[in-house]
């Protein structure tokens, strides 16, 4: 054995050859990308039937989103029901998202609760974090509610579960 290495020490280290890079390729766009933003929180209605609900902007040239670049509004409970869904279909480890904040929501606390700004800025990232780990993962991406909760302005919550098939 001492003489096998003895004889491998003897070869050289070869690297591999590497095509040098243009400025052309160094600011090209990338070869796949997904780009999710969840922004500009709006708060609607009044007393009980008050509600914020986000932007969420998606960007892409992944071949499996037939919808390149799409904007939806979506309420917290959306994310909750895509969590849900991805849970009961996939086979992947879903994050969790931003807490509940049950605290917040009781009557007579003297302040906005859940409709403080401090509040929906971070539970803003919090569920741009959450949608951008679940879009990047490759079994997620090919989950029809994926898709209906990136790209398509209603989610029909009475959807046939399944695959979606890039063409």
């Amino acid at each position: 054995m001492a003489e096998d290495q003895s004889a491998d020490s003897g070869r050289e280290t070869r690297r591999l050859s590497s095509k040098k890079q243009t400025l052309e390729d160094a600011y090209a766009a990338p070869a796949n990308f997904l780009e999710i933003d969840v922004v500009n929180p709006q708060t609607h209605g009044v007393a009980k039937k008050r509600y914020t609900d986000y932007e969420v902007h998606m960007r892409t040239n992944l071949p499996i989103f037939k919808i390149k670049e799409s904007t939806v509004r979506r309420r917290y409970s959306d994310f909750e029901w895509l969590r849900s869904e991805l849970e009961r279909e996939s086979k992947i480890v879903v994050p969790t998202l931003p807490g509940k904040a049950w605290k917040r929501q009781l009557p007579f606390r003297g302040d906005e609760g859940i409709f403080e700004d401090e509040f929906i800025e971070d539970r803003r990232k919090g569920l741009e974090q959450f949608v951008t780990k679940v879009a990047g993962h490759p079994l997620a991406q090919n989950e029809r509610c994926l898709h209906m909760f990136l790209q398509e302005p209603i989610i029909d919550k009475n959807y046939v579960p399944g695959k979606v098939r890039s063409n």
